[in-house]
């Protein structure tokens, strides 16, 4: 079961609180087949835990490893995966569809 997005949105909360720097990854645009629609997010703090989905498999763990560079620099990110890509072929998106991933660091207001 993907976690519902007030569960993201805790997560985030509690971790900040906690003193985590923390990065929220949302899917922005899907084409062809895709594995989670566009909305679809991913919370993920600087230790490497993470809550949601934004496409599962290989995919994820990239989207971590680029969270963990968004948090350290502070500098959002946009990724691409699909199946032109051979980046995507290497982290599993074999769906035959394509996603973009925007990956920002969450900031305390």
């Amino acid at each position: 079961m993907l976690n519902r997005d007030e569960d993201i949105l805790q997560a985030a909360e509690t971790w900040q609180k906690a003193g985590h720097g923390v990065a929220l990854a949302t899917v922005v645009e899907t084409w062809g087949s895709a594995p989670r629609p566009a909305g679809s997010s991913l919370v993920i703090n600087d230790d490497g835990t993470f809550l949601g989905s934004v496409s599962g498999g290989c995919v994820e763990g990239a989207v971590v490893t680029e969270a963990l560079d968004v948090i350290a620099s502070g500098k959002p990110k946009m990724l691409e995966f699909g199946v032109a890509d051979e980046t995507a072929w290497n982290v599993g998106l074999s769906c035959g569809g394509t996603i973009r991933v925007f990956v920002e660091k969450v900031s305390q207001s």
